[in-house]
């Protein structure tokens, strides 16, 4: 397929596409330079169209079988760079190389179509040369593979073990993972679509998130509605530790506080007990209710 990577930059959202293989080898291409479509060139600048990206909300649609490695790291560390919050959707066949540039995302904003396949396998390559050479390739792929482990790794919180099993299964061709399958692995974050949204990505140095802000305007709340009905609190929110009224106040006896410190000594040294209807059933509960609310409708009647 035709590799394509598209940036549309606006204001505030950014979307990027990229679709087929990602970074096509010049030799896998057309005889003609001028009718070759992934240069190096042109990859290097789209990269840097991608690093300059300031909008604050940035999606990137992905639709690819995967590609070079080194490409889509590249790619995903341009990605990671950026300030906005970003957004990666998995599309159809997403594997391989591709699987790397969703990881991407800024936290929980990992997302994978309800129809999409996932697969991540080992690395592979093509090679010849003496048996030094061949050696030196082999263990270039294992380190590539620790690094693909890694990156997914650090995106689900899990050990990375767990992704080279899940890479090396198929004598290393990996497995095709189901949208479901691929949020369980922690590969994604949901299923577009979905109910949930992705965290706001923390603003540069500087600059105050929203969270605090909300934080702050529910405190306020909060306190206006203590001030405006301070009658309605039950007596224990109404004291006041820092200005104690000595009328209602008056701070407990030393000894009622030795006795109090006994009984929590205590009470850590014996076994928990449980009285017989401590917790009656939820039945019992509905039923006491009935039993109030007739008594309440008879108690009408006679009046």
């Amino acid at each position: 397929m035709k590799p394509t990577i598209r940036i549309t930059d606006r204001a505030e959202k950014c979307l990027i596409e990229i679709e087929g293989t990602i970074g096509v080898p010049e030799a896998w291409q057309f005889e003609e330079p001028e009718a070759r479509v992934a240069t190096y060139e042109t990859f290097r600048e789209t990269l840097r169209r991608i690093a300059a990206v300031e909008a604050r909300e940035i999606e990137v649609e992905i639709r690819s079988t995967g590609g070079d490695v080194n490409d889509a790291l590249l790619i995903h560390d341009a990605l990671r760079s950026l300030g906005g919050r970003v957004t990666t959707r998995c599309h159809g066949y997403t594997a391989s190389a591709a699987t790397l540039i969703a990881q991407a995302a800024s936290e929980g904003c990992r997302e994978i179509a309800p129809s999409a396949l996932y697969l991540i396998h080992r690395a592979a390559c093509a090679t010849e040369g003496n048996a030094a050479e061949l050696a030196a390739t082999v263990d270039l792929l294992r380190r590539t593979d620790e690094r693909i482990a890694a990156v997914y790794a650090d995106r689900s919180g899990r050990p990375a073990a767990d992704f080279e099993r899940l890479m090396g299964e198929n004598n290393g061709a990996g497995r095709w993972l189901s949208p479901a399958e691929a949020v369980a692995a922690g590969l994604a974050d949901r299923i577009a679509g979905e109910e949930g949204a992705c965290a706001e990505k923390p603003k540069a140095s500087g600059e105050r998130p929203r969270a605090i802000d909300s934080l702050r305007a529910g405190w306020q709340r909060l306190i206006k509605q203590l001030r405006a009905a301070p009658d309605e609190l039950p007596p224990a929110v109404q004291h006041n530790v820092l200005h104690p009224d000595p009328a209602t106040d008056t701070p407990p006896a030393a000894d009622a506080l030795a006795a109090a410190a006994a009984e929590r000594a205590r009470s850590a040294a014996e076994p928990t007990r449980t009285l017989p209807r401590e917790d009656p059933p939820l039945v019992d509960n509905l039923l006491s209710a009935n039993q109030r609310a007739y008594a309440e409708d008879a108690k009408r009647f006679r009046s």
